[in-house]
């Protein structure tokens, strides 16, 4: 009688303890460490800034996470909102460039750029090119603004995209520097090229991948830089800032969110992965290179507030010219 209860008393002890053992062995599985399987980093139409931006840091982020990190090209309306709607867990990401917070601007958009998105770091910064015809008489863009002064509505500027920075930054010129030029839309940036080239309009904020080479050739004369310093992108040319506009800046900007309510140990995890790859010199000169972009990275908080201020500025510029796309 003795030894049958010592024995229950002993089979219930262990009972008890595997439950506890196994139990926390199942807890413990369950919570793998970040990341144990492939990273999704969602981006525009193959080809882009975004793209490339994406591809080059998917391939370096591989080692350091020791996972993949697969790349998928989606348009650039779709990419935002696949993830907005993914799970907050650190495994689909979205690469982009400023339109998915200049887009809700202009348009209607399934998301808010605030508030549906966790920013983990800007990544690079692509300057554009203020660039006229050889045929304007004019050699600098304090000369630019007083021409366009004694000739109000009589120079244009071509453009493609409406909402984009090469769009917008012309139309921050405008007020900032009191003058009346006229935008003329074209199909795309390729359209838009061939008009300057060909003479049809005066005036062409362009990226420097696209300007630069027909600046060598003479057929496009260069102003100034867009960037808030000259870039060594575009040696030689100043901040259209320092030529008598202020407080003038505007660039392509790329950056990397995820899903908002991702977990604040994973959007740190991949900061530091970012911050590491893209203080790396050989990355650096890739992305100089091959897409004429300025490696920047930044803290979380950074890119928050660079969304907030890009917005608050290209908002007002967009409302006071009356920027709306059709059907919006």
């Amino acid at each position: 009688m003795a030894r049958s209860l010592a024995y229950a008393v002993w089979a219930a002890t262990m009972s008890l303890y595997s439950a506890l053992v196994f139990g926390q062995a199942a807890t413990t599985g369950a919570a793998l460490p970040y990341p144990s399987k492939p990273v999704r980093i969602i981006t525009s139409e193959a080809g882009g800034g975004a793209d490339f931006v994406s591809r080059l840091l998917a391939q370096e982020m591989a080692g350091g996470l020791g996972n993949p990190v697969i790349v998928e090209n989606r348009g650039g309306i779709v990419a935002p909102d696949l993830v907005v709607k993914a799970a907050p867990d650190g495994y689909t990401l979205l690469g982009t460039a400023d339109n998915v917070w200049l887009a809700p601007l202009i348009r209607k958009t399934s998301y808010d750029a605030v508030t549906d998105f966790a920013p983990i770091s800007l990544v690079g910064k692509a300057p554009l090119v203020l660039a006229v015809h050889p045929s304007v008489p004019v050699k600098s863009v304090k000369e630019l603004i007083s021409l366009a002064k004694r000739h109000p509505g009589e120079l244009n500027y071509g453009t493609s995209t409406i909402g984009t920075p090469v769009h917008l930054a012309a139309e921050l010129f405008k007020p900032l520097a009191g003058v009346n030029v006229v935008g003329v839309y074209y199909k795309g940036s390729a359209q838009a090229l061939t008009a300057i080239i060909s003479g049809e309009v005066q005036i062409m904020f362009g990226t420097v991948g696209t300007v630069m080479p027909h600046v060598k050739s003479g057929r496009l004369k260069p102003l100034a830089v867009t960037s808030a310093q000259p870039s060594t992108l575009a040696p030689g040319l100043p901040a259209v800032a320092a030529s008598g506009l202020p407080g003038y800046e505007v660039a392509v900007t790329y950056s990397v969110f995820a899903p908002s309510k991702t977990p604040s140990a994973i959007i740190n995890r991949l900061n530091q992965e970012l911050v590491r790859i893209l203080g790396r010199a050989d990355v650096t000169e890739k992305f100089l290179k091959a897409g004429g972009i300025e490696a920047a990275a930044s803290t979380p908080e950074q890119l928050a507030a660079t969304v907030k201020s890009e917005m608050a500025k290209f908002g007002k510029v967009i409302k006071e010219a009356g920027i709306r796309v059709d059907g919006s």
